[in-house]
């Protein structure tokens, strides 16, 4: 199992009050065998001047996902995790409605993860491709 712990998605939306997640309007969707889903409005709070998804809050959404997988792996007693590292490519525009992104391990080691976002709009077509690099640490 990937899962070291499986909080409902309740326990994962709560984990995120008072910060950048609620305030974008990020909602966890999903968590699979081996994947974590969240969507995010494009709204006021996550458009550039052009009325496009900003692609920094392409970003938040994918290292919220990323960072958040990759502590599920994890025992959070012994071990935490911090962003070693982000890319983006953002492929298309997304102008209304919500980009979903689903999360999915590459790499699951003892001292890095390695995780893929994919984020999509509401017809299922790719927004952002990204990937972070995360450095595990002993508390």
């Amino acid at each position: 199992m990937l899962w070291k712990s499986t909080p409902s998605l309740k326990d994962l939306q709560a984990r995120h009050k008072d910060t950048a997640v609620e305030q974008l309007g990020i909602e966890f969707t999903e968590i699979g065998e081996a994947s974590l889903s969240a969507r995010m409005p494009v709204d006021r709070r996550t458009v550039q001047p052009h009325g496009i998804l900003h692609g920094g809050a392409s970003v938040l959404l994918a290292e919220t996902l990323g960072s958040c997988a990759a502590s599920l792996c994890l025992d959070s007693a012994t071990q935490y995790c911090v962003g070693l590292d982000i890319n983006a490519n953002h492929v298309r525009a997304a102008r209304t409605g919500y980009v979903t992104g689903t999360a999915t391990p590459v790499h699951i080691g003892r001292t890095t993860h390695v995780w893929a976002i994919d984020i999509r709009n509401d017809e299922g077509k790719t927004v952002c491709v990204s990937r972070i690099t995360m450095s595990i640490l002993s508390r």
